[in-house]
């Protein structure tokens, strides 16, 4: 059970919309206004590193991981549509994992499951709230990935298809294998378009291939997340007034939802460490990949170093270097790559007898809100 004055000090953590926690560690990439890095800080059971590269005009990456010494929250969301949806999840969603874990006396699937439909009816609630002036927030979405490490036990909660891959010690000890611990809700694969004609066997029409991939409806390719609201309740998006702002679509029932996929898995002495990426880099890089990149290299910067090696991948694909691609502006570097967020957790609960934590520290790091605006101010 949590202690509450642990919970009052997380939950004034949960306010903050800047940058790095305090601003420690966090660093601007050298030679890229677009690239936002934090090289290392401990966590309950090791290490941990994050780095994010903008793409957008704003970016709607949003990541986070809370420290305390019962245990680590780790944050992917992936927005799309605009910011708004990442950044409301980024202020919320932890908040209620741990209110609920602490009613219930600890963490479980069904804590994570009431958090994200919690954040989900808020941010409806917002919508409602909103719609009058700004009726297009009801087309805002976000994907949102979460891991929690607590009594050597790894819970993982997704909607969309950021992805969270565990790294763990092949079994001569030199080697490292690539475990998926979450599942993409992507139409891209078959078996969440065969999910969807199964629940819509009446619409011919509710996946489609159109501009070189698979979409639903023909709009968007994710099937899960947190609002996009629009394609969960009809009744928006027959609205007039949103109609002005969004072509009509004809919808008989909800074409997404809001509940997670999750996985529960006991740690092992062979699990080295976990990357938690939004879909930018699974774009440029395979699981495999992944992992052999941050087993065979330093710790310190190893996010930044996934991160520039996706860069890499992408300006190759259009015969070009990384050098060239960090010069291009936000937005017109979305035609390249998407935004990129990538947190890298090291597992050292079985070689460590203790927590590397001091026993009353709870902290919260949030990568920047947007990396262009931080870059600016700062210059």
């Amino acid at each position: 059970m949590v202690q509450s004055s642990c919970c009052r000090r997380i939950a004034r953590l949960f306010g903050w919309r800047g940058g790095g926690s305090g601003g420690a560690g966090g660093v601007s990439g050298v030679g890229d206004g677009l690239l936002w890095h934090m090289e290392l800080k401990p966590h309950a059971s090791g290490d941990f590193s994050i780095a994010v590269a903008q793409a957008n005009s704003s970016l709607e990456d949003q990541g986070q991981v809370l420290t305390s010494p019962f245990g680590t929250y780790v944050g992917v969301f992936d927005g799309h549509g605009g910011p708004e949806a990442s950044r409301f999840v980024n202020t919320r969603l932890f908040g209620h994992l741990q209110k609920f874990a602490s009613e219930q006396g600890g963490l479980s699937a069904e804590v994570m499951r009431k958090a994200f439909a919690a954040t989900e009816e808020e941010f409806l609630h917002l919508v409602k709230h909103s719609w009058i002036k700004r009726p297009q927030i009801a087309s805002v979405g976000s994907c949102c990935l979460v891991g929690a490490i607590t009594n050597d036990m790894i819970y993982v909660a997704n909607l969309g298809d950021s992805r969270a891959v565990l790294g763990r010690r092949g079994a001569n000890g030199r080697s490292v294998v690539a475990e998926r611990l979450s599942s993409d809700h992507n139409v891209a694969v078959e078996e969440v378009r065969k999910e969807l004609t199964e629940m819509h066997p009446d619409d011919s029409h509710i996946v489609v291939y159109t501009r070189g991939v698979w979409r639903i409806k023909g709009i968007i390719q994710v099937s899960r997340s947190i609002g996009d609201v629009y394609l969960k309740r009809p009744d928006f998006c027959r609205d007039p007034l949103f109609q002005q702002i969004v072509c009509p679509i004809p919808l008989k029932r909800p074409v997404m939802t809001a509940e997670p996929t999750i996985q529960v898995r006991r740690l092992k002495p062979n699990d080295l460490f976990l990357i938690f990426a939004s879909d930018g880099l699974w774009e440029q890089l395979n699981d495999e990949d992944a992992v052999e990149i941050v087993f065979k290299n330093p710790r310190a910067g190893i996010a930044k170093r996934l991160v520039k090696a996706a860069l890499n991948v992408a300006a190759k694909k259009r015969e070009m270097r990384y050098d060239d691609i960090k010069k291009i502006d936000r937005g017109i570097r979305r035609h390249f790559h998407d935004d990129i967020t990538v947190i890298v957790i090291y597992l050292d609960h079985c070689h460590a007898g203790s927590s590397k934590l001091h026993s009353s520290l709870v902290d919260c790091t949030n990568a920047p809100i947007d990396i262009f605006s931080m870059s600016a101010d700062e210059s």
